[in-house]
């Protein structure tokens, strides 16, 4: 019901089969909302094949950069968005979805981390690389929990990191398997994921993330990027993103 829906909202009325393919870069973490809004795109656009590439945002930002072709490029946080605006890769982005990072503690490491407060207990710590969203949104709720848990506290948490990582799906991917045992993901990252205990972190620390998406400048499929951000800002499609956890721009 919802797949056809949404496909009614990509194609408006009847049209023609059409021929090409979209390409869309996309920050890891929109992957679920993206693969279902990727098939509805395909019932309204028959004969159009839907290429999503998927990986860290600072990753998808560098190929872009260095002339990889893309229609539409979705990112993590507007940092990198900004910077592909300003080399004049991309044009005129819109923040349709924003998320929140929460802490993440695995299965043998639940009763040791129950709250951020906790998290320099842990033995082994993975977060997102500098330069990953992720990463650096991590950093700036390490920063704003000093004031609750003393000057030291991003010290004492960094001196357990064992690793920084590439994507959120890292960072994720290695507490789940039991190779680290806490470490900071988005909240729609987590939900439901076998393994893992969810910690919310406090109001005082949070960070609300935004996610910006864009048509990437000398696209080579324009018309075709230009409905691909239709879909995404459509009711439809906000309706996707609350189901995965995102809070759809404009939402209280």
């Amino acid at each position: 019901m919802l797949a056809g829906a949404l496909a009614l909202a990509v194609t408006g009325c009847k049209q023609a089969p059409a021929e090409g393919e979209l390409v869309v870069f996309a920050a890891a973490s929109l992957r679920g909302v993206f693969d279902e809004l990727a098939t509805a795109f395909r019932r309204g656009h028959p004969g159009v094949k839907v290429t999503l590439q998927y990986a860290g945002t600072q990753e998808l930002r560098a190929q872009l950069e260095h002339g990889a072709r893309a229609d539409v490029f979705a990112s993590a946080d507007t940092r990198h968005m900004d910077e592909l605006v300003r080399a004049g890769r991309a044009t005129a982005p819109v923040v349709f979805a924003t998320n929140e990072p929460v802490l993440i503690v695995s299965r043998e490491s639940a009763n040791v981390v129950t709250s951020l407060g906790e998290l320099p207990r842990a033995a082994r710590v993975v977060v997102g690389g500098p330069e990953v969203p992720i990463g650096r949104y991590t950093a700036q709720v390490l920063e704003r929990a000093r004031p609750l848990y003393g000057d030291d506290f991003r010290a004492r948490v960094e001196a357990r990191i064992v690793s920084r990582e590439l994507s959120v799906r890292q960072v994720l991917a290695k507490v789940r398997l039991g190779e680290a045992d806490a470490g900071v993901v988005y909240r729609t990252d987590a939900r439901g994921v076998d393994g893992v205990s969810v910690v919310p972190l406090p109001p005082e620390v949070t960070v609300k993330t935004e996610c910006p998406i864009a048509l990437i400048q000398g696209a080579p499929h324009p018309t075709l990027g230009r409905a691909w951000l239709e879909l995404v800002r459509s009711s439809e499609a906000r309706e996707v993103l609350s189901r995965a956890g995102f809070t759809p721009a404009g939402a209280p």
